[in-house]
């Protein structure tokens, strides 16, 4: 748009607001805003402006329904088409396959794919959705029998983090009573395999390894672990055929609402700001159409952007609501997307971070969040074989994209949509952390001492 043009309908904007009445004004106010915000977009030469993207029915889908929702593919000329899928393998097929453009996916799906675990292809991603947002939800039975174990504060309520030494003697019990243990999660692939896993295994309780033979990953497992999709996961709580679950948003908070479990940790607390779900593409997709990658990601920043500034969660939680989103009730989405978050019915508390889509770099694809699951597909025997150090680097780099966020961000920063302080200064690697349930340190670059330091699990 020229300058000259864009002036001209601002000042009639303008005029218009002072004369029409307040619903008039409401309506032209935001026109001015659009037009305003479609001013300083560089739009790029979009190769494939018609797209469809995928789903699951998760609140963490929150920056694709954002993106379409406030226009920020639209400013970008895109015109797209954002569809619910029925479960991660479907969404993982129809990307590979070319029936989806791109997906909101689990951040090991790419990973696996690249590493020989499961379908392989060769797919890319230049964007991570947010940080936290799963919880680890046990069965009311459970919760009772784990609750004389935990200790509590002067109010009587439980101290968080819950350590699952308090869950091992109710594992011991049910094993005596002839019951295997049996928990769901999501995906083999998924964060919260490895969370679940890692929540179990820093308290000494064996979660399984894979296997050639053992595709379950139940070699030597003292609880049985088992695939649901994320919607069915309270359901299959509440007919006993799981006794807890690890999951993301809002299906712990479902469990409380309906009153059928009681989350007892978050993965804020397993591994505090850990990576959660990616947007996906495919190597080839971004190869034969690398302005519209870029353009991609620009509206999905955006759409981090906003949804981590204060004021914005409500109307998020609106939108999440919808139908063609999560679907699921107001009530039961603002209770982690607000800053809270409900464990024992009517024990509600403050968690600022348990759902975060902006702060602390949380849309850059860091190498070292990659390699974490990486390190972990290799302890529970999803890699079967030792790699070198060098193959861990290597391999997440084809895989993490950090080249295209960049020039999707230093694209906002040139329309003034982010501040330049917003790019983080990396190799792609963050600082060794401890931030762990267990307190172990994480060292990205040494991902062989990192897999030796654990009791239970491959050793290389």
């Amino acid at each position: 748009m020229k300058t000259t043009t864009f002036k001209t309908l601002v000042l009639f904007a303008l005029v218009l607001i002072t004369a029409c009445g307040t619903e008039t004004k409401k309506k032209t106010e935001e026109v001015v805003e659009k037009t305003i915000t479609e001013s300083k977009t560089k739009k790029l030469d979009i190769e494939k402006p018609q797209l469809t993207f995928g789903f699951i029915k998760l609140t963490d889908m929150a920056p694709l329904a954002i993106a379409k929702e406030k226009g920020f593919f639209e400013d970008e000329g895109l015109f797209v088409s954002v569809e619910a899928q029925s479960n991660w393998k479907n969404i993982l097929d129809r990307v590979i396959d070319g029936q989806l453009d791109g997906s909101h996916m689990l951040a090991g799906q790419p990973i696996a794919a690249g590493a020989g675990f499961g379908r392989q292809a060769e797919l890319v991603t230049a964007f991570s959705m947010d940080l936290n947002g799963n919880g680890i939800t046990v069965s009311n039975d459970v919760w009772s029998k784990m609750k004389p174990n935990i200790p509590v504060d002067g109010e009587g309520k439980p101290i968080h983090p819950i350590k699952a030494d308090a869950l091992k003697p109710v594992i011991e019990g049910y094993k005596a009573s002839g019951k295997a243990f049996k928990m769901g999660m999501v995906f083999p692939v998924s964060t919260h395999n490895y969370e679940i896993r890692y929540w179990l295994a820093a308290a000494g309780i064996h979660p399984g390894i894979y296997t050639k033979e053992n595709i379950q990953g139940q070699v030597d497992a003292e609880v049985l672990l088992s695939v649901t999709p994320p919607p069915q996961m309270p359901a299959t709580l509440e007919a006993g055929t799981i006794y807890g679950y690890c999951v993301g948003e809002p299906w712990n908070q479902q469990a409380v609402f309906k009153g059928i479990g009681v989350p007892v940790v978050t993965n804020y607390d397993i591994w505090k700001n850990n990576p959660e779900k990616v947007f996906v593409m495919t190597k080839k997709f971004v190869e034969e159409n690398p302005n519209t990658a870029v353009a991609v990601t620009k509206a999905l920043i955006r759409a981090g952007k906003w949804l981590d500034t204060p004021g914005n969660r409500a109307e998020a939680v609106k939108i999440l609501s919808m139908s063609q989103y999560v679907g699921a009730d107001e009530v039961v989405l603002a209770n982690s997307m607000t800053g809270t978050f409900e464990y024992e019915k009517g024990d509600k508390r403050e968690m600022p971070d348990f759902n975060v889509f902006y702060r602390y770099n949380a849309t850059y694809p860091f190498y070292s969040d990659g390699v974490w699951f990486l390190t972990q597909m290799r302890r529970w025997g999803q890699i079967p074989e030792a790699k070198s150090a060098e193959w861990y680097d290597s391999k997440i780099k084809e895989i993490y994209r950090p080249d295209i966020w960049k020039k999707a961000a230093d694209l906002l920063v040139a329309e003034g949509q982010i501040p330049s302080t917003d790019i983080p200064t990396t190799d792609g690697y963050k600082a060794v952390t401890d931030e762990f349930i267990d307190g172990k340190s994480y060292n990205a670059k040494d991902p062989i001492g990192y897999i030796n330091s654990f009791k239970i699990g491959n050793k290389d």
